[in-house]
C-alpha cells in the first residue's frame, strides 16, 4: 500500500524542506558530506532506504555523483547496499564503534601527554577558546552547536600536537560512535560531564601532570560507551 506521506529523504525532521542545491566545487565530495551529516544527525535513521534518484533531485545533481558519494559512505560503514535491491542506511555496529573508540583513546593518550610535556598555554589556547563556546551552547540548550563545538575542542588538539591530519582518520571511522553520542548527549548531565572533562583536561595539560591527563582523556572517551546497554534498550530498532 503506497504512503501518502512526505518522503523522509527530502526534508528536514519536522517537515521543513532541506537546501538542496550542490554548489560549484566537487559534487560527490558536497553530497557525501551532507548525506553524511544527515546520517550522523540521525535525520537519515538506521534502516532507512536510499534511492539514488531521489537523492538526485533532491540535490539538483546527476547520478554519477550520488553513486560516488554513496560508495563513499559504505567505505565508512554508514550504508549498506544490496546488489539489484537497495541501499539503506547501516545499524549502528557496537563493535565497529568499539574499534573506533580504541584508535581515538590511543591517539588522545599520546596527544595530551605530548601537550602536558609541552608546557606551552599558546598550543592550547585555541582549544580553551572552543571551551568557552561550549559552556555558552549548553546554557542556550543548543545540542547542535554543542556537538559542533565537541568535535572542534577534539580537532584542536590534534592541531595543537602537530598530527591533525590523523583526525581525519579518526573521523572517516566515527560514524557508528558519532550516532552513539547523538543518542546520549541529550542525556541529563551528559552536557556538564563533556564540560567537566573538558575544563580538568586543559587544566591538567597547564600543570604539566601526565597522569592526570590520561586519567581524564580515559574517563572523557569511555563516557557514551559504558552507557551502550542502555542507549540500545531505548532505541531497539537502531541496532
Amino acid at each position: 500500500m503506497e504512503s501518502k506521506s512526505p518522503n523522509p529523504l527530502l526534508t528536514y525532521k519536522g517537515g521543513s524542506k532541506m537546501p538542496q542545491k550542490i554548489k560549484r566545487g566537487s559534487a560527490s565530495a558536497q553530497l557525501h558530506g551532507s548525506l553524511r551529516d544527515r546520517i550522523i544527525q540521525l535525520e537519515l535513521e538506521p534502516g532507512q532506504n536510499l534511492s539514488r534518484g531521489e537523492i538526485a533531485a533532491e540535490y539538483g545533481v546527476s547520478q554519477t555523483p550520488v553513486r560516488d558519494a554513496l560508495l563513499k559512505l559504505e567505505e565508512e560503514g554508514l550504508i549498506d547496499t544490496f546488489p539489484q535491491s537497495k541501499t539503506e542506511v547501516s545499524k549502528i555496529n557496537i563493535e565497529h564503534a568499539l574499534e573506533t573508540q580504541f584508535l581515538r583513546l590511543s591517539l588522545e593518550l599520546e596527544i595530551t601527554r605530548r601537550l602536558a610535556k609541552a608546557h606551552d598555554p599558546a598550543l592550547i589556547a585555541p582549544a580553551q577558546s572552543i571551551l568557552a563556546q561550549q559552556k555558552a551552547a549548553m546554557t542556550a540548550n543548543d545540542l547542535a552547536a554543542f556537538s559542533r563545538l565537541d568535535r572542534d575542542f577534539h580537532l584542536s588538539l590534534f592541531e595543537a600536537g602537530g598530527v591533525s591530519d590523523l583526525y581525519g582518520v579518526v573521523h572517516a571511522r566515527s560514524g557508528h560512535i558519532d550516532r552513539l553520542r547523538k543518542l546520549n548527549l541529550p542525556d541529563p548531565g551528559k552536557l556538564a560531564s563533556i564540560l567537566d572533562c573538558h575544563t580538568r583536561l586543559l587544566d591538567a595539560i597547564r600543570a604539566g601532570d601526565t597522569a592526570e591527563t590520561e586519567k581524564v582523556v580515559r574517563e572523557h572517551l569511555s563516557g557514551t560507551l559504558a552507557k551502550i546497554n542502555d542507549i540500545r534498550e531505548r532505541h531497539q530498532d537502531f541496532f
